[in-house]
């Protein structure tokens, strides 16, 4: 009965030690744990305004070039209605200084031209006849005079409009050309701006992504460069993880790794994008055989951006180095 006992005795005390072995078994050495990092993009203006629409919400999946929001744009509006037509009178001022006068305005000086002719041959016939009365003593000298005078006057008002008529037919002088050009270009740059400030009061999504919160409600006052929307593309959610001093040296960038998290359906591949040169937890300040094994060192892992969605911003996970 005894010996019964003590091999009974002697079977249990074995069948717990099993268990206690079990329980107590190391993890495997190239596991670790680590966390996701989110690496955020934050959407804003360079305009300020009142926030008039919200075209997202917390947790939609956005394309890039999406709208996400609009500002008050009325201002800006403005600005481009006027720089428009500031434009649109200097290239006009332009074409009429390359074309000369109009036909219309031209023809009013054919007109005073035609005036003058008519008015210059009757001077001419009047001053032919005083000439023949003088010679035959019908006039006084007084009367040729002013005779001469009629004609030379009619004559010069003549050749008067027919330069101004050439004239007109002739562009503006290069120089004024010229300088209503560099008009007409800076009122052109003047409009490309007041275009460019009007496009930012309404803001598309620049990634692919999550919308992982709005922070500005309808309504609201927006500053300048204050971020609207928070996104979070896939491709920028990243796995960081641990390992002690004695690991670090046999990482290399581009080595592969797989992930496991709690409902997870399966394990999620990456590759090593950094390892850190610098220990992450400082240890006292004389190193010693065992206070070495205390350095651990970050490294830095990206999972490819079709299969990120099945993590999340401060996840904790576990890591395998392959």
């Amino acid at each position: 009965m005894h010996v019964l006992r003590r091999k009974m005795w002697a079977g249990a005390t074995a069948a717990a030690a099993l268990v206690l072995t079990a329980g107590c078994a190391k993890k495997p050495t190239n596991v670790y744990q680590g966390y996701i990092e989110g690496k955020f993009v934050y959407v804003a203006s360079p305009e300020s305004g009142r926030l008039d629409q919200v075209d997202v919400t917390r947790g939609d999946t956005v394309t890039a070039g999406r709208p996400l929001f609009a500002l008050d744009d009325e201002p800006e509006a403005s600005e481009m209605r006027t720089a428009e037509q500031v434009l649109r009178s200097s290239e006009s001022r332009l074409n009429d200084m390359e074309m000369g006068k109009r036909p219309a305005e031209m023809d009013v000086t054919r007109a005073q031209l035609a005036q003058a002719m008519a008015a210059k041959k009757q001077a001419d016939e009047i001053l032919a006849s005083d000439e023949a009365q003088f010679k035959a003593g019908g006039i006084a000298q007084t009367e040729l005079i002013n005779a001469q005078a009629a004609a030379e006057t009619s004559a010069a008002k003549v050749k008067e409009l027919e330069a101004e008529l050439a004239v007109d037919a002739l562009p503006a002088r290069e120089q004024q050309i010229k300088a209503q050009e560099n008009q007409v270009a800076a009122d052109r740059a003047t409009l490309a701006d007041a275009e460019w400030h009007l496009k930012q009061k309404q803001i598309a999504s620049p990634r692919n992504g999550l919308v992982f919160d709005t922070l500005y409600r309808q309504g609201e006052w927006v500053a300048a460069g204050n971020p609207v929307v928070q996104l979070l593309p896939p491709e920028n959610l990243e796995i960081r993880f641990f390992v002690p001093e004695t690991v670090v040296g046999g990482l290399r960038v581009g080595g592969n790794v797989r992930v496991a998290c709690d409902g997870c359906a399966s394990d999620v591949a990456a590759k090593i994008s950094f390892v850190s040169p610098q220990s992450e937890y400082t240890p006292p300040v004389i190193y010693s055989n065992e206070n070495r094994s205390k350095l651990v060192y970050m490294v830095i892992a990206n999972p490819p951006a079709q299969t990120a969605a099945a993590l999340h911003p401060g996840q904790p996970v576990e890591v395998t180095v392959e």
